[in-house]
């Protein structure tokens, strides 16, 4: 199955952990919590609500970048940007029992990751996205296409997840550009009905 991550996010109607809530009711068992604005009490706080609604649902709970916070409540893992802790380092902090994601815009990054020690790669921006500030050079398909085959050449096997204004319907074509799956968050909760526009992107999964 093509994986589906949820990243959080919010609007004027949806705070943070309504986003959490959404995701899992729509089908989605992947969730990062993102808050790159809030102090670490607002984080925590909203971590520790979310963290067992996830288990309820056998949901996976990643924190973005706040590995103590992670290591703290029990969270799945983390994933780091590329301003963010390195890799290695958090590896170090948390041990092997918890995921660790990094951010990639190139085959360099990717490499450097992996070697690192990263489970998971968040490669992108795919397109032009609004959710998330300085944004890297757009790759579109054939930026992906590029990369997953200098992956493939070097003997790297690591799952890689298209982000970055990722919509349902790009599934197939990022599915054929050697993706193994998508995070979304902004086409999730700019819908009419986000529950059913989630629900829809994982009926679409399930046929990868």
């Amino acid at each position: 199955m093509f994986q589906v991550q949820f990243i959080t996010h919010f609007t004027d109607r949806i705070a943070y952990l309504d986003s959490v809530r959404i995701a899992l009711e729509g089908g989605c068992r992947w969730v990062q919590l993102r808050m790159k604005e809030a102090t670490d009490e607002e984080a925590e706080r909203v971590a520790r609500l979310a963290l067992p609604l996830c288990r309820e649902h056998g949901a996976t709970f990643i924190i973005d970048d706040r590995v103590a916070l992670a290591k703290r409540i029990g969270a799945d893992g983390v994933h780091l940007g590329k301003n963010d802790m390195p890799v290695g380092e958090a590896r170090a902090f948390l041990g092997k029992g918890f995921i660790i994601g990094g951010t990639a815009n190139t085959f360099d990054d990717v490499r450097r990751l992996h070697e690192a020690g990263a489970d998971y790669i968040g490669c992108g921006p795919f397109r032009f996205t609004t959710t998330k500030q300085k944004l890297a050079p757009i790759l579109g398909l054939e930026g992906y296409r590029a990369i997953t085959a200098r992956m493939k050449q070097a003997g790297i096997r690591l799952p890689i997840v298209g982000i970055g204004g990722v919509k349902a319907e790009d599934m197939g074509d990022l599915h054929d550009a050697g993706l193994t799956g998508i995070a979304l968050s902004g086409s999730i909760l700019r819908a009419e009905h986000p529950v059913e526009e989630m629900r829809r992107v994982m009926e679409q999964a399930n046929r990868y």
